[in-house]
């Protein structure tokens, strides 16, 4: 069954994020796994372990407990309706990037958008230098979580000495996704900061990390259900998703163990996640594993990949007119949402009767 012929007749059924299709009297459920940079989701609170002078009442942003309460619901606003139109009620799966602790997260799913949710939470502290972690939240309703563990992604720099790089870990998931064992990946890639070609083999290192991971699921789960998910700092043609990861970007090309990478084809049709300078990159990618392509739809299948850029979520006027409506600015809080566009999948099964 091709996906052109599924119909786009979706109807609200049980579950909060549960949906069914109708083609040909057949009917299929959907879900949806989403990633979201929330853009420097700090407390307002002055850590002493961490780099967060900044962002507090007395630091350089003036980041006040009134920011913080007002950025939780803007960004609580946009996830609850992540996904492709007719979803309202947020992702199964929601990879984040860019958050302080653990505390953030806690206080994010307490937001009364999202408490019909019960979304849980998957975080360790990473060793990144800003303070910065990645995260999953997941609706405890479809999602079981049965181990986790961080991947620390250990970087020198050459050119001082071989000094330490400390960037975000790579955090692994895996559970049961409505009674089906998946595998996610959550990530968060060196910046290019200080130039892209210099940094470039920072990013590649962090693919590479990325794929023994995936292969060493695959050693022992040959046909291995994997999402990986993150701010790439790449886009999908650059060397890290291509050689690192081994990213293949045509249906054709995928065999057993590669990884499909839905995000290119979005790429190629000028679309993206963030601006800079006049020109959009697509740094926020999830792509799949060869187990999620098949056309049997007996088990969760890759059904369609989307930017969640609804126009509110766009800024208004201005120089940076449609640009993502970053929330910090010309060293002031702004009242926007984030720096970056969400980016999600949808999966479809067929009903079980």
């Amino acid at each position: 069954m091709s996906k052109t012929r599924l119909s786009v007749l979706i109807v609200f059924i049980l579950n909060p994020n549960l949906w069914v299709f109708s083609q040909e009297h057949k009917d299929y459920q959907l879900i949806t796994i989403a990633f979201y940079n929330l853009e420097n989701l700090f407390d307002a609170e002055n850590d002493p372990i961490t780099f967060d002078d900044d962002r507090t009442p007395e630091g350089k942003d003036r980041w006040t407990e009134a920011i913080y309460t007002d950025k939780l619901s803007k960004m609580a606003e946009v996830i609850a309706q992540i996904g492709p139109p007719q979803a309202e009620n947020g992702p199964a799966l929601l990879g984040v990037a860019e958050i302080e602790n653990r505390k953030v997260l806690e206080d994010l799913v307490s937001q009364s958008v999202l408490q019909q949710k019960e979304y849980g939470i998957v975080h360790y502290d990473s060793p990144d230098r800003r303070g910065i972690d990645v995260g999953l939240l997941y609706d405890k309703k479809l999602f079981q979580p049965i181990s986790s563990k961080a991947y620390e992604l250990k970087l020198f720099d050459p050119e001082r000495e071989n000094k330490r790089i400390y960037t975000r870990d790579q955090l692994l998931v895996s559970g049961n996704l409505v009674g089906e064992r998946v595998h996610i990946i959550v990530n968060h890639w060196p910046s290019r900061s200080g130039g892209e070609a210099r940094t470039r083999p920072r990013r590649v290192a962090a693919a590479v990390l990325n794929r023994k991971i995936i292969d060493s699921i695959w050693s022992q789960e040959p046909y291995a259900k994997i999402i990986t998910m993150g701010d790439l700092n790449d886009d999908p043609k650059n060397k890290s998703v291509k050689k690192g990861l081994k990213a293949k970007a045509k249906l054709k090309h995928v065999g057993l163990k590669d990884v499909y990478n839905p995000m290119e084809a979005l790429a190629k049709q000028g679309l993206g996640t963030l601006a800079y300078r006049d020109s959009w990159n697509l740094f926020d990618q999830i792509l799949v594993s060869s187990a999620w392509l098949k056309k049997d739809y007996d088990s969760f299948q890759y059904y369609k990949a989307g930017i969640f850029n609804k126009r509110f979520l766009q800024t208004p006027s201005g120089p940076y007119k449609d640009y993502p409506f970053r929330s910090f600015a010309n060293g002031s809080y702004t009242g926007g949402y984030s720096d970056h566009f969400p980016v999600y999948v949808c999966l479809i099964r067929k009903v079980m009767k």
